[in-house]
């Protein structure tokens, strides 16, 4: 039996642990176990109205609840705090039935007002999730008929607009309003502060080390086990694929994310652990600022493409992977099959001829996430494949939050930068949105991608609703955003996690990100 060490974490929140677990040696606090997952990326803040990435959004997740949520593989919407809603014959309007018993975690209830409150803040605070909707409803469009029905009104028919619900936490208005600073609504308090209705509870926000979440017994919907012994879940930053799977073999750690594929052929071979390698939605690419100095030019931009060598995408991942045949992944509706780029020096050098720099003789910049061995291995292969056109490649490790910074403003945002995008909808817009200017800004939008067709036609698909006029809008975006080469359309990787055997209940969904993992099913088995 071992007792797990988190140094002067534990020691400062003065937590007594038990030793009664011989299997992994699972930490227990009150005679409840608390389940530690290691991630590689911190949580910059836990407020669902600003921007997200997948350590945010598993946080979010746990600590609210929205209308509906994703489920399943397929993934399907299912009802959440909404038990039943319509729609009106001609698309517009959206009425929504909530669930009378839901509770937020300080006791007040999940009302009608709470969900219009929560829609209007991220619109009006037009960030994070807001892009989904903020074209398509004004947020004084979203009203409450009585305590328990909330009613949208949407400026036209909108497809998608189920499809992006699960994505909308619902915030208490009271606690929410009374730390309301300078107007700031509540950013400030939220960021490290939770006022939700969901299955977990914050109870200490320790940046840059973990993040402790308590188990929310008394959550209104119930859990899908039985008994009361989970306690909480403890999400701790470990930087490096090598300390993550230390951390899962000496039980310092149930659950990991974002090992190598090589770690988890070894630690899969273990009997007391076990990994999942599942599709994802997700894309990884090369995104390139096509506002930059030097990938403004379309010619540099395609003979980088034609330069790379694609297998490297492949390899890395030791075939947990596929490339990408469209700008658009396999399971996005209205997906058709493109004349990719794949390596080909003689093209690429054919087309740094018609470039600014036909004889070469430029750095380019490449930005990976620090510690994410697989972004540096790809950054290697591509400084090999420039070296075919006199080009060379700084690449420089940045941890993801200074990445999304920088990727914030053009003038910043490096020449290129390695980015995996999770499309938060099976539908098309979800990810033909991303080459909009509306998602300039964003580290998704990191390409700065502004083009009058694409945008004409983006703008189109996004205003029709009858599928059948909408697929052949959607087939000529994937083919414009590939002739705009505005990055190096990568692979789909597989979404892959080990734990030790005793962690029950973890349900996969491709609509997750790739290190993302849904809390709420998650529980120990002591047996």
């Amino acid at each position: 039996m071992r007792l797990r060490s988190f140094g002067p974490v534990l020691a400062a929140a003065s937590v007594a642990l038990s030793l009664a677990m011989p299997a992994g040696a699972v930490e227990k606090r009150d005679n409840q176990f608390w389940m530690v997952i290691g991630g590689r990326q911190p949580v910059s803040h836990i407020d669902p109205g600003q921007s997200y990435d997948y350590a945010i959004r598993m946080m979010t997740q746990a600590l609210y609840d929205g209308l509906v949520k994703y489920t399943g593989n397929p993934p399907v919407v299912e009802p959440w705090l909404a038990t039943s809603w319509e729609t009106s014959e001609d698309g517009l309007t959206w009425t929504f039935h909530l669930e009378p018993t839901a509770k937020f975690h300080n006791g007040d209830p999940v009302t009608a007002e709470a969900v219009v409150y929560s829609y209007r803040r991220t619109l009006e605070m037009n960030e994070g999730v807001a892009w989904m909707l903020s074209s398509v409803v004004q947020p004084g469009n979203i009203t409450a008929v009585d305590d328990t029905t909330v009613q949208f009104v949407l400026d036209r028919p909108y497809a998608p607009f189920l499809s992006f619900l699960p994505w909308w936490f619902v915030i208490n208005p009271a606690q929410v309003e009374a730390n309301v600073v300078d107007g700031d609504f509540g950013k400030g308090w939220l960021s490290e502060n939770d006022a939700g209705s969901g299955p977990y509870m914050l109870e200490r926000f320790d940046q840059g080390t973990s993040y402790w979440l308590r188990r929310n017994a008394g959550y209104w919907k119930g859990f899908p086990y039985e008994g009361d012994s989970m306690g909480g879940i403890i999400y701790r930053l470990i930087r490096e694929a090598s300390s993550q799977r230390a951390a899962l073999m000496s039980g310092e750690a149930d659950l990991v994310t974002d090992l190598t594929p090589e770690e988890i052929e070894t630690i899969g071979a273990r009997p007391d652990t076990d990994v999942t390698s599942t599709p994802a939605l997700t894309s990884f690419g090369l995104k390139m600022n096509t506002q930059g100095e030097h990938m403004s030019d379309i010619n540099l931009r395609k003979a980088v493409a034609y330069a790379f060598d694609y297998d490297t995408f492949v390899q890395v991942y030791n075939g947990n992977a596929k490339l990408q045949t469209s700008s658009f992944t396999d399971a996005i509706q209205g997906k058709v099959d493109i004349d990719m780029p794949r390596q080909d020096i003689a093209k690429a050098k054919e087309f740094l001829a018609q470039s600014k720099y036909p004889e070469g003789g430029i750095t380019l910049e490449y930005v990976y996430v620090q510690g994410l061995e697989q972004q540096r291995q790809m950054g290697l292969s591509l400084l090999n494949s420039l070296k075919e056109l006199d080009i060379g490649l700084e690449m420089v490790p940045l941890t993801w939050p200074n990445m999304v910074a920088r990727a914030a403003d053009a003038s910043q945002s490096p020449d290129l930068m390695a980015v995996f995008t999770t499309p938060v909808s099976t539908d098309p817009d979800a990810v033909a949105i991303q080459y909009h200017p509306s998602s300039h800004g964003k580290y998704y939008g990191s390409h700065f991608l502004d083009d009058a067709e694409l945008n004409a036609l983006i703008e189109e698909g996004r205003n029709l609703s009858d599928w059948e006029a909408r697929a052949p809008v959607y087939a000529e975006i994937q083919q414009r955003i590939v002739d705009l080469q505005p990055e190096v359309f990568g692979m789909m990787r597989q979404r892959m996690f080990a734990f030790r055997t005793y962690v029950k209940g973890y349900a996969d969904s491709p609509i997750r990100m790739t290190s993302e993992v849904d809390l709420y099913p998650l529980n120990i088995d002591p047996q």
